[in-house]
């Protein structure tokens, strides 16, 4: 089975670790440790990012964010591929866990519906481990040239989204 905290330390990495900022155009608008003020504004790590707290407090919090809405949501507990649960994991905390959901089930011919179950869980845990990996990274490619040629002020990110793809 797939651990979390793998996957947790790549993805925080990715999301530039713990640190506090705003990038012109990025969607997500103030972030910390990768979390969006934006789409999670009642998160409780802003109230004490406001009264000048360290990493050191906000460390648990950001975990246990990323526990509650990025990996129960995949069911990563449940993939047997680390490598697999790496993937869609960090996809749902860059893209939403909906889109990363929905994208890994058409690769592995399950309704995507974007919701986890039995069936899905079941498919992905079939399906050979690097060709799901190399179709899912092809998928995600095709989806952030979308993104980029549906809003051109998006495409400064496309050199970062392919790294990070092809990274994981």
């Amino acid at each position: 089975m797939a651990e979390f905290q793998a996957c947790y330390e790549k993805t925080l990495l990715n999301e530039g670790g713990y640190q506090l900022h705003h990038v012109a155009h990025d969607k997500g608008g103030l972030t910390y440790a990768g979390i969006s003020q934006r789409y999670h504004p009642s998160w409780e790590g802003w109230k004490l990012i406001g009264s000048k707290a360290n990493a050191e407090q906000l460390t648990p919090l950001v975990k246990q964010f990323y526990r509650d809405n990025f990996w129960q949501s995949i069911k990563g507990d449940d993939i047997h591929s680390q490598k697999v649960a790496e993937t869609l994991y960090d996809f749902a905390v860059n893209a939403g866990v909906r889109t990363a959901i929905k994208l890994m089930q058409i690769v592995v011919g399950a309704t995507p519906d974007g919701i986890v179950g039995p069936k899905t869980i079941a498919a992905i845990n079939h399906i050979e481990p690097d060709m799901f990996l190399s179709n899912y990274a092809l998928a995600k490619v095709h989806r952030y040239v979308e993104i980029c040629n549906r809003d051109k002020t998006q495409s400064k990110f496309l050199l970062g989204w392919l790294n990070r793809t092809l990274g994981v």
